[in-house]
């Protein structure tokens, strides 16, 4: 029992010392090379990565392509929803509620898509029955399609 200890003590301190060394590393290269160092440890660090942070979540995303077909569609529930957000971005709409509909408890995922639809201002009365009307209708539709 003990010698398993012992080498599991090993292994952590093992580990810790490498982590160490790889961080002292980077200090020096930071102090012979100043801000260029980053070049070391980042590839195309001139790149566009930054501008495209995350677009690659939105882009695979089969579940977001679904949501957004169905958000410009001739379905009746498609429709009430645009009719609903007027103005409001469909895209964005269509990411929060992608966003949203990962929530695991259904009624956690509905208050969600509720306050979606009520919107940033909640200018609408969340309890507002044609909201409920299509906050559900909602729920079963994408329950269909998703």
């Amino acid at each position: 029992m003990a010698n398993k200890r012992e080498t599991h003590c090993n292994n952590q301190v093992d580990t810790f010392a490498e982590a160490l060394a790889t961080a002292r590393q980077m200090q020096q290269n930071w102090l012979t090379y100043g801000v260029d160092f980053v070049n070391f440890y980042v590839e195309d660090v001139d790149g566009d990565w930054l501008e495209t942070w995350g677009h690659d979540e939105i882009l695979g995303n089969s579940q977001l392509d679904a949501i957004k077909e169905f958000l410009v569609s001739h379905d009746p529930v498609a429709v009430n929803v645009r009719q609903h957000l007027g103005e409001r971005s469909l895209f964005d709409f269509a990411v929060n509620l992608e966003e949203s509909w990962r929530i695991s408890q259904t009624n956690h995922r509905f208050s969600a898509l509720k306050n979606l639809l009520a919107g940033e201002e909640h200018s609408i009365n969340t309890d507002d029955i044609r909201l409920l009307d299509l906050a559900d209708s909602l729920v079963a539709k994408l329950t269909e399609i998703l």
